[in-house]
């Protein structure tokens, strides 16, 4: 199995990976579920989206982190405040 189906990885490490897969948009171009989990770990603030845009498998477009705005969901901003929040709760 992949790298990313490890059962025995940590929460970060778990993290870690689907960031490797979407900054390489790999995760756009694998099965479904791995574009859901990275979707999920975007809208949750512990990946953000990657450095360029990448085309999913069926041609849609992903875009970067630099192409959304300050703050909004799959940036660093984003990721920031999701983490604070988190870090306060």
């Amino acid at each position: 199995m992949p790298e990313f189906y490890d059962e025995d990885q940590t929460e970060q490490e778990f993290i870690d990976n689907y960031q490797g897969l979407i900054d390489s948009g790999m995760a756009w171009k694998l099965e479904g579920s791995v574009g859901r989990t990275a979707m999920d770990l975007i809208e949750q603030g512990l990946c953000t989206l990657g450095e360029e845009g990448h085309r999913d498998y069926w041609g849609n477009y992903v875009p970067s982190k630099h192409e959304v705005q300050p703050g909004t969901k799959g940036s660093e901003e984003y990721c920031r405040k999701m983490q604070d929040e988190r870090s306060n709760a």
